[in-house]
């Protein structure tokens, strides 16, 4: 026996070929009638969502590079307006501690001449004082000193003509 009368699937068989190729007429008919259509219109319809999406994508994509390009250019903005900020902060900063720093000296010289001022004040008042409590010592010791002498009538009397001399002589 040969191979081919073994395998019936290998050997032509006129009434299989014939029953094969009307039944696949049949269903080439029938799908090319009631599915081709359909099935070529979801095709084109899946081709043209594909394509939209993929037109959206490339349109997102555009703008994504946009607004990265947008967002670095506001971020170097910022940067450049925080790094203004700081500088006029910091200038503000040293004019402010220069200010004060001024004003401190002038507050500091117009106390200290006060301080002197008041210094001298007091070293005036405490000078007349002394010279009142010198004077007025003085007086009581000249008074007691004089009543002393002036107790005696011939010391009194001798004053009188001593200082009578020194009136004429000058």
């Amino acid at each position: 026996m040969t191979l081919l009368a073994l395998n019936p699937l290998v050997s032509p068989d006129p009434g299989l070929f014939i029953w094969s190729t009307v039944a696949f007429l049949i269903l080439f008919f029938l799908l090319s009638k009631f599915a081709w259509k359909p099935i070529v219109q979801a095709l084109d319809e899946r081709e043209r969502s594909i394509e939209d999406a993929l037109s959206k994508a490339e349109m997102a994509k555009a703008e994504m590079a946009k607004l990265i390009s947008e967002n670095e250019d506001l971020l170097r903005e910022a940067r450049l307006e925080r790094d203004n900020i700081l500088k006029e902060a910091k200038e503000i900063k040293d004019q402010i501690i220069n200010d004060a720093k001024d004003s401190a000296k002038t507050e500091g010289a117009k106390l200290i001449e006060k301080a002197k001022d008041e210094i001298n004040n007091q070293k005036l008042a405490a000078m007349a004082e002394i010279k009142n409590q010198v004077s007025t010592l003085s007086l009581d010791i000249a008074e007691k000193v004089l009543r002393k002498q002036f107790e005696d009538q011939d010391k009194q009397q001798a004053l009188v003509n001593d200082l009578l001399k020194e009136v004429k002589l000058n």
